[in-house]
């Protein structure tokens, strides 16, 4: 069995993305734990936030976009499939989405077993630094 992408995107959020990267340039995502904004998806321009030895690379989404996540947090998720979406609202406060009356949130399902099992043999995500 092929291994899954951790990370999905839907067109949505692409259309918000194509327009942020057009005012902001490049983009990166981070989702971190915890509550409040630590929950939804975070989006800076690209190299805003600095990642490091505690996150992980989910993927990439829309054009090219690294989604990262906080170490502690993939631990909870590692055997989920995670899906940015994008819905109407005011966004996290520090997310580039904020002003447009849209915000990024988290769509997610739990793998199967078979899937687990082929993302086990990848072996561990890279890594920042």
């Amino acid at each position: 069995m092929t291994a899954p992408l951790r990370i999905l995107v839907t067109d949505a959020a692409v259309a918000v993305m194509r327009e942020l990267t057009a005012a902001h340039g490049a983009l990166m995502f981070h989702q971190s734990g915890g509550c409040c904004d630590g929950s939804a998806p975070m989006c800076y321009p690209a190299g805003e936030f600095r990642t490091g030895g505690q996150d992980v690379l989910l993927g990439t989404v829309g054009d090219d976009i690294p989604v990262w996540i906080g170490a502690a947090q993939f631990a909870y998720w590692r055997h989920t499939q995670v899906t940015i979406d994008v819905v109407d609202g005011r966004g996290a406060g520090f997310s580039l989405e904020g002003p447009t009356g849209k915000r990024f949130i988290i769509r997610s399902r739990v793998f199967t077993d078979d899937e687990v099992d082929a993302l086990d043999a990848q072996g561990e995500p890279r890594r920042g630094g």
